[in-house]
């Protein structure tokens, strides 16, 4: 049985010509970037021709770009960073209701110790107000965090206008674009973003590496104490690999970005538009344009989202029912019932995470299988009302 793999929201298999890229580094290749010696050094070149391939994909400087182990670390640096090196200036952080876990719960965790955090609304789409950040703002608000693109249900933020606002304002901007870098463009001066978080292996690199940027002149405290690596912003020797690979990763995407968003988009709005004409009772979650390009969330009444899940993969269909981070939790995604959704909707929701080895196929197979998972399990559920049977 061939496998349809349509979960890359979670993670994409590393690409072929990164793996080549990766490997001397796990054999010849192993100095210590951090010594002196040739053997050291020569992989301490390496590792800044990466941070220069990383920091061209966002359009920033290298040396406002910082390496760390993934978008976690980076959520959380930029989170509590920002907040203990600008405690003096005030306590007030805004954030949106559908932030990742990440950023979520280092608010969580500063809201303990005397920061007050503001979570801003949003729409049936899952789209900010940029007039609520602004009106959210107080002289003591140190820093705005807004993803780039919601990684359940894809809806891409006004982030340029949120951006503008925090700088006429002089409070700075951090975006979490954990699923968008590689995918769209990202300018992070134009857009007046101060940090920015991204991950190697939503974007076909290994796992284990990731990236923040921290506009020049930022000041923002480490979250690690040791040595003196990343200028003495990341302690800890490197993950040269993973560096690496991280770093053809980007260069690759930069290359390959627009004509795969194109294709992909294609094939999105191919599923969305069969899966909504195949199953009644069936709805899209996110914005209908306003979304990532690989991106597909539907809930279906009267089902739950494991079951669908459990049901797909018999068939070899890897989908998800939201963020991989919580895929072990009961809760309802606290993202979509933001957008209104009641806690039963949200549990029938399955996400389409499309990437490079998708192609028409898959979506045929999709297409063919899911009705009759759905209307199977509509069939034993006691919440499915007799007409619908």
């Amino acid at each position: 049985m061939k496998q349809v793999y349509l979960d890359n929201a979670a993670t994409t298999p590393v690409d072929p010509r990164v793996k080549a890229a990766i490997l001397p580094y796990l054999e010849d290749l192993y100095g210590n970037p951090s010594s002196v010696h040739s053997a050291g050094q020569n992989v301490r070149a390496a590792v800044e021709e990466a941070r220069s391939k990383v920091a061209a994909l966002i359009n920033a400087r290298s040396d406002e770009t910082y390496f760390t182990s993934g978008g976690t670390e980076s959520d959380n640096w930029a989170l509590k960073g920002t907040a203990w090196a600008k405690a003096d200036k005030g306590n007030h952080i805004i954030t949106s209701a559908i932030e990742h876990h990440a950023v979520i719960e280092s608010c969580q965790y500063l809201s303990k110790h005397g920061f007050d955090i503001t979570l801003i609304p949003v729409d049936k789409f899952g789209l900010v107000d940029p007039d609520d950040v602004k009106n959210a703002i107080t002289p003591k608000t140190i820093l705005i965090s807004v993803m780039h693109a919601n990684n359940e249900i894809g809806t891409i933020q006004p982030v340029e206008a949120i951006g503008k606002i925090a700088r006429e304002r002089g409070v700075l901007f951090h975006v979490d674009a954990v699923q968008t870098a590689g995918h769209l463009p990202i300018k992070v001066n134009d857009f007046n973003i101060d940090l920015l978080s991204i991950s190697s292996h939503k974007l076909y690199g290994p796992k284990g590496a990731g990236a923040m940027y921290i506009r020049k002149g930022v000041r923002i405290e480490s979250l690690l104490s040791g040595g003196s690596q990343e200028r003495g912003k990341r302690p800890g020797t490197e993950n040269v690999p993973g560096i690496i690979g991280f770093g053809a990763a980007a260069e690759i995407a930069q290359t390959e970005m627009s004509a795969e968003a194109e294709r992909l988009t294609i094939l999105r709005d191919r599923l969305i538009r069969e899966l909504l004409a195949r199953i009644p009772d069936s709805h899209l979650n996110g914005h209908p344009t306003l979304r990532l390009p690989n991106n597909i969330n539907i809930s279906f009444d009267y089902v739950e989202g494991e079951s669908l899940l459990l049901n797909l993969d018999f068939e070899g269909i890897c989908a998800s029912t939201g963020s991989a981070c919580s895929s072990s939790s009961l809760e309802p995604s606290h993202v979509l019932l933001a957008c209104g959704k009641i806690a039963e909707e949200a549990h029938g929701s399955l996400r389409f995470s499309l990437g490079k080895s998708t192609e028409v196929e898959d979506i045929d197979t999709v297409v063919e299988a899911l009705p009759r998972i759905v209307n199977k399990l509509r069939a034993m559920s006691p919440l499915t009302p007799r007409a619908a049977h």
